[in-house]
């Protein structure tokens, strides 16, 4: 078996990070489950020399090192009980720590498993958002869900393998003690064969990479379809789309079967390998030093039990490279992670008391073409805002930059004179309410959709009623049978696109928050049900600042005041009424929408 000690020490330490001393604990385990079964075997042979020998005839003094040093040790007359018991003893020790060694690895397995997932969501939680739309979204699936799941498989097979090792050197330690010459022609014949395996975990590892890369585009296409099933059903794609899955999964197949055809070879050479290296042995022992077969008898035993462990270990090996792609997957994505974390405060947000500054902000996606270009905006706390403009015109860009998921490129966004940069991103993003076109909708019931699972006491109930109430859909949720209970199906298709928008609107404010933000949030439903909620929005004037990204022009006349985007910057700013007077790009969109 391969040991490098440069890429087994860095798959070492890859688990150590997580486990600690833990594995090394684990290992004295194992290391003791040898130890015992060794001395175990090693009486064994004083055992059938007394069953063998003659009446009266004495027990041999040196038949046999390791057995002499026990019963030595132990100061044990050697007779058949005496032995036995001392078997039995050994044994039941061994199936003792047998079980502590289970069930460490058991414990083991599922720490090792928890801190994985709880250190890439976390992870996750703080990844900066501008790299995250960068990022392959298959790719994220693939390692959260399906990656990481294969890490549970390489820590079982990685330290099976070790545990194996570890029994391998007892044996050949307690052999060597008994017979040094023949334990060292095993040795040499086991590492000689051993160069044979190099070319085949080569390739084993080259095909598990392969097929992560291969996993990664699975998942990518899969959420796709899922995603757009729509669209592709209505327009006839779905067929088209899915013999791209379908091709995908023959070249995932197709690495599988190379994954499959190396560890059959190796599992089909190693039994025949280990024949050939103890017959070497016994050979090579008995023509170059001249002996008996007869005493190497306990070496033979000790050695089979190391050569069929060895043979194990390869096994479990192979298995470990067959997942080891998802070891460097890992840490790759945990890196990439880590180095592009979002940049945090310190300070906890208080709330909103006075206003929001943007300072001659300006903001690009890349190097050049600048989205806002030196925004200079100031809204007081509890004003109602209207943005409007174009398309390209920076309205949804401002937004991101408001709730901080992206930084401004020069400028700065002040929140009653503190940088947004300063506070904790948490403390200040629990005061936002974020409603946008597509309504956010779980699979899961009206009363936890609204207030995020919050816990169902009376308290969190008056809170829910109040939200649904403001949003005007408390009528429709009491006309449910199973009322708050009432499922809402996946993407909430179980109730309409207005119902849905409302059900979003009173999760918002059921958070309590400073800021309520619609990112063209009525702009995907029919006029008569958009009119419906502003007007109901248009109540919560002076209870919250409001930003509001208008598609119908008509339906924000009530907004304290209208901001009038053009190329990254502020053309017109007043009222509804104001700008019809002093903007002709506002008179024009508004004709265009009335035509």
């Amino acid at each position: 078996m391969k040991f490098s000690l440069k890429n087994n020490f860095k798959h070492f330490q890859f688990f150590y990070k997580y486990l600690g001393w833990r594995i090394v604990a684990a290992l004295g385990l194992s290391l003791g489950v040898g130890v015992l079964d060794g001395l175990g075997l090693a009486l064994f042979i004083p055992l059938i020399q007394l069953v063998v020998r003659k009446d009266g005839e004495a027990l041999a003094e040196d038949s046999d090192a390791v057995s002499n040093f026990i019963l030595n040790t132990l100061e044990i007359n050697p007779t058949l009980l005496n032995i036995f018991f001392l078997i039995f003893l050994f044994f039941s020790l061994k199936g003792i720590m047998k079980f502590f060694e289970s069930y460490t690895r058991t414990i083991l397995m599922q720490i090792f498993m928890r801190k994985i997932r709880f250190e890439t969501l976390e992870l996750l939680n703080n990844y900066s958002y501008d790299q995250f739309v960068k990022a392959d979204a298959g790719k994220i699936q693939n390692t959260l869900s399906s990656e990481v799941n294969k890490l549970n498989m390489a820590n079982r097979f990685y330290f099976k393998a070790i545990q194996f090792f570890v029994l391998i050197l007892v044996y050949f330690a307690l052999a060597l003690g008994s017979d040094w010459k023949f334990t060292i022609l095993v040795i040499s014949g086991g590492l000689i064969v051993n160069q044979a395996f190099k070319f085949l975990y080569a390739r084993t590892k080259y095909f598990s990479r392969q097929l992560v890369a291969k996993s990664h585009i699975f998942h990518k296409l899969l959420m796709q379809k899922v995603s757009l099933y729509k669209y592709l059903k209505a327009t006839g794609l779905l067929s088209t789309y899915s013999s791209k899955l379908k091709n995908n999964i023959n070249e995932m197949e197709f690495v599988q079967r190379k994954l499959g055809m190396v560890d059959a070879a190796l599992g089909s050479i190693r039994e025949p390998i280990s024949i050939l290296v103890i017959f070497g042995a016994i050979f090579f022992y008995v023509q170059l030093f001249d002996e008996v077969v007869g005493g190497i008898l306990l070496s033979l035993l000790l050695l089979y039990r190391a050569i069929t462990f060895f043979m194990a270990a390869q096994e479990q090996w192979n298995m470990f490279l067959g997942v080891s792609g998802s070891i460097e997957n890992i840490q790759e994505f945990t890196q990439d992670l880590s180095r592009n974390k979002e940049v945090a405060g310190n300070l906890e947000f208080p709330g909103l008391k006075e206003n929001i500054v943007f300072r001659n902000l300006s903001f690009t996606y890349e190097e050049k073409n600048l989205v806002l270009k030196h925004f200079q905006l100031a809204i007081k706390k509890n004003e109602t805002l209207a943005i409007v403009g174009p398309s390209g015109s920076g309205k949804s860009t401002l937004i991101n930059l408001l709730t901080g998921i992206l930084k401004p490129t020069s400028g700065e966004i002040l929140i009653d004179g503190y940088n947004i940069s300063d506070f904790k991103p948490n403390s200040y993003r629990k005061k936002i309410g974020y409603i946008v076109q597509d309504p956010v909708i779980f699979s899961d019931s009206i009363f936890n959709n609204v207030t995020f699972w919050a816990e169902k006491s009376d308290y969190n109930l008056k809170r829910f009623y109040t939200a649904i109430e403001k949003a005007a859909i408390l009528d429709f949720v009491d006309s449910l049978p199973g009322k708050e209970n009432s499922i809402l199906g996946n993407n909430g298709i179980n109730v309409s696109g207005g119902q849905k928008q409302r059900l979003s609107i009173a999760r918002e404010l059921y958070k309590d928050v400073d800021l309520l933000l619609l990112d063209e949030a009525t702009s995907s439903l029919d006029s008569e049900t958009e009119a419906e909620i502003h007007m109901k929005l248009d109540k919560l004037k002076g209870a919250y600042t409001m930003l509001i990204i208008a598609h119908r022009i008509s339906t924000i006349k009530g907004a304290d005041r209208i901001i009038m985007l053009q190329n990254g910057k502020i053309e017109a700013t007043g009222k509804y009424s104001e700008l019809i007077d002093s903007s002709a790009s506002f008179r024009r969109m508004l004709s265009l929408q009335e035509l």
